[in-house]
């Protein structure tokens, strides 16, 4: 069995509605069988486990995995990629509010490298609203600060990167913290981190996990007390990461 290029993680949570739209963009994109899919069910209570494996039955690149009990996004994704097969890593949304084709376009950027492992590609979204973009302007300056680092659209989709540089990776965080967690990584590493442009579109169907403002500042919140324990795991460190 050859290996593929890429693989591509998307966690999946009560994203039965989505799902015949997502596997039908992916068998647009992932046809020629270089790459792979796994579609994550993490821990969904909605039809989602009933309805992926007839989906997936006719497309061989694609892999399905299911999580019992929704232990966070970030849990889904690493279950994904622990599974994974591909030289590169990436994962990405299910919503399609970001295109999976996104993902092909960041190992582009990476074999365009001179040394493809050592980089970190990663979407820069355009197209969202103001509101959100305000938001996401304050996260940004924040985490920055606190972690001495220029640090901007922490949570864009995909993250793309090597093999050897998700290895080396240790305790990353089970939540939405993960974005962050791997951006800082790569920057503070050294990593050639490169970023490209992505469409950000409206969701099709669902409500998302941070639509509104409760649930935007709520978000805030979280990500602001994950910076603080990624600064005190950079103090005990002596400054050379975690």
């Amino acid at each position: 069995m050859s290996i593929p290029r890429l693989s591509l993680v998307i966690p999946c949570y009560n994203e039965a509605a989505s799902l015949p739209r997502l596997v039908a963009r992916c068998a647009e994109v992932f046809a020629d069988g270089i790459d792979e899919v796994l579609l994550v069910d993490n821990g969904s209570s909605d039809a989602t486990p009933q309805v992926l494996p007839g989906l997936i039955a006719r497309h061989p690149f694609l892999r399905t995995l299911r999580v019992e009990v929704n232990q966070g996004y970030g849990f889904g994704i690493l279950t994904g990629l622990r599974a994974a097969r591909g030289r590169f890593l990436a994962w990405t949304h299910a919503d399609l509010q970001t295109d999976p084709l996104d993902a092909r376009t960041g190992v582009e950027v990476l074999l365009a490298l001179p040394d493809p492992d050592n980089g970190f590609a990663k979407g820069r979204r355009y197209g969202r609203p103001f509101r959100d973009r305000l938001f996401a302007w304050g996260m940004a300056a924040f985490e920055s600060l606190i972690l001495g680092h220029l640090l901007w659209d922490v949570h864009a989709q995909p993250s793309v990167f090597s093999r050897r540089f998700f290895e080396s990776l240790k305790d990353p965080p089970t939540d939405f913290s993960l974005d962050l967690f791997a951006y800082w990584h790569a920057v503070a590493g050294r990593l050639d981190v490169r970023r490209f442009p992505v469409l950000f579109g409206p969701r099709l169907s669902g409500t998302g996990h941070n639509e509104t403002l409760a649930a935007k500042l709520r978000y805030s919140w979280r990500t602001v007390a994950y910076s603080l324990v990624l600064r005190q795991r950079l103090l005990k460190s002596g400054g050379r990461g975690c």
